[in-house]
């Protein structure tokens, strides 16, 4: 079943700008949302989502179900049936209520890959058998911002109000728990997972495995600017956390090229569960 607007069958292929003029009301939401100020999130009540992960969760009361995701165009083709069938399952929407997709990132980057991405997703999600209604759609030119002639994205972070819905700019002071574990598996190729059981209200970190991370020696011997223009896909544009996070991640890289037993003993994912003060506490493995 197709994409829908308003209502609308969305035609495709069709340009960010093109999808807007014929929906006006997308341009005014996302007016509204780059408006909005930046909120700090966290670390007490927050389920982070790191770049190729994503977590579905619903509130207390089993009202509707929300999925969270980090796609950077890997493999988007196989990413968005796996984001519908982690929703799918945790949702009655056939019943009541129906799909609906938001839309945020990306900028007017050199090479374009903000738009392809775009245009991936936006073809993947027309594909499916489910009707799905696009609602926020802040993508490309629609969260971009010019100065010095370079391009920008306008909004880097954004969060879900998983009791409302309400969807807002955010920031997040910690990236955890695990950071550096679950960027040295997106760094190393690793492919789009679901961290989260919604059932249990357990975080699954794992087990991975990944190959020596290539030439980690001379990438840890580089200065910040060397690995912010060879790592980054828009060096312009990274935030400031950008450059210490992969350098952090590949000193774990180079401490575990392998990760195996040291970092999952037993061959079993770490879990983590929310305390009674909101914060991320280790759990016993399954099984130990």
């Amino acid at each position: 079943m197709p994409l829908f607007i308003e209502g609308r069958r969305v035609q495709l292929p069709q340009s960010v700008r093109e999808i807007v003029r014929a929906h006006p009301p997308l341009e005014e939401r996302a007016k509204l949302l780059r408006g909005q100020s930046v909120q700090l999130v966290g670390p007490k009540g927050l389920l982070y989502v790191q770049q190729r992960e994503l977590a579905v969760t619903s509130p207390k009361d089993g009202n509707g179900a929300t999925c969270m995701t980090h796609c950077d165009g890997s493999d988007t083709k196989t990413e968005v049936p796996l984001i519908m069938n982690s929703l799918k399952s945790l949702s009655n929407h056939t019943q009541n209520g129906r799909l609906e997709v938001h839309l945020v990132g990306g900028f007017n980057d050199d090479r374009q890959l903000s738009q392809k991405l775009t245009n991936q997703l936006l073809h993947e999600f027309d594909r499916q058998e489910d009707d799905i209604h696009l609602m926020t759609f802040c993508v490309t030119e629609l969260n971009d911002r010019e100065e010095n002639e370079n391009h920008f994205p306008i909004i880097c972070g954004i969060a879900i109000n998983i009791k409302t819905a309400e969807i807002f700019r955010a920031s997040f002071p910690e990236r955890g728990p695990e950071e550096e574990l679950r960027s040295a598996r997106s760094l190393t190729g690793g492919p789009m997972i679901n961290i989260y059981d919604a059932k249990t209200e357990q975080l699954h970190i794992g087990p991975y495995f990944w190959m020596p991370f290539p030439h980690v020696d001379f990438w840890l011997q580089q200065d910040d600017k060397q690995l912010l223009e060879n790592l980054s896909t828009s060096p312009l544009a990274e935030p400031p956390h950008f450059v210490p996070h992969i350098r952090s991640t590949l000193m774990f890289l180079k401490k575990y090229p392998f990760p195996g037993n040291s970092l999952f003993p037993g061959n079993r994912a770490l879990l983590y569960k929310k305390n009674e003060g909101g914060l991320w506490e280790k759990i016993s493995s399954p099984g130990s």
